[in-house]
C-alpha cells in the first residue's frame, strides 16, 4: 500500500483546488456585483471555461483515484470525525461535479454558450430565472463550507495531531 497519492491525483487535486477557488470568487464576488451588460460578458467567459476545465478535472480525477492504488484510509483519532472526513471528500467531487453540470444548465438555458470561442451572446436581464442557477448559488456556498472544513482538517492533522497527513498529497517517496 503507498504512503502518498498517485502523483497525477496530486496534481489534480492541488490544479483543482486553485481553479475551485478562483472559480468560486469570481461568481460570488466579481460577477455576482456585475450588472449584466456587454462588459460582463468576457470575465464570465473566463468563469465558464473555468467551469468546464473544473469539471473535466474533477471527472479525470476521479476514474485515476479508482483505478489507482491509495494509502491507507487517515484517521483523525475519532470514528465520527473519520466518517465526516470521508463524507467531506466525496462532497466536494459532488459539489464539483453539480458546479459543472448546473453551470452547463444555466448556460444552456440562456443560450450564452458562444461566449466560450469569443462570441458575443446576449446577457439575461437576470440569471435567476434559470432553475439551475439556484441550485449552482446553493453549491457555490457549500463548497466554501466544505473547503474550509477541508483546510481546516489538513491544519488540525499538521499542527496538532502532526501526523503527517498532508505528505500524503504532495510529492515524494
Amino acid at each position: 500500500m503507498p504512503k502518498r497519492y498517485h502523483p497525477l491525483l496530486v496534481v489534480l487535486h492541488w490544479l483543482s483546488a486553485l481553479l475551485i477557488i478562483l472559480t468560486l470568487f469570481a461568481g460570488l464576488g466579481a460577477l455576482g456585483d456585475m450588472p449584466n451588460t456587454p462588459e460582463k460578458a468576457p470575465m464570465l467567459a473566463t468563469h465558464m471555461t473555468m467551469g468546464l476545465i473544473i469539471l473535466t478535472l474533477t471527472v479525470i480525477r476521479l476514474v485515476v483515484r479508482f483505478a489507482s492504488k491509495k494509502p491507507a484510509p487517515a484517521t483523525a483519532g475519532n470514528p465520527i470525525l473519520d466518517k465526516i472526513g470521508v463524507a467531506t471528500h466525496w462532497l466536494l467531487y459532488l459539489g464539483a461535479l453539480g458546479m459543472g453540470l448546473s453551470g452547463l444548465g444555466i448556460a444552456s438555458q440562456s443560450g450564452i454558450f458562444p461566449l466560450l470561442g469569443g462570441g458575443e451572446a446576449a446577457l439575461p436581464v437576470d440569471f435567476m430565472v434559470y432553475p439551475p442557477r439556484l441550485g449552482h448559488g446553493f453549491i457555490a456556498r457549500l463548497l466554501l463550507g466544505l473547503i474550509a472544513l477541508h483546510f481546516g482538517a489538513a491544519l488540525y492533522h499538521q499542527f496538532i495531531r502532526k501526523d503527517g497527513l498532508l505528505g500524503r498529497m504532495w510529492f515524494g517517496k
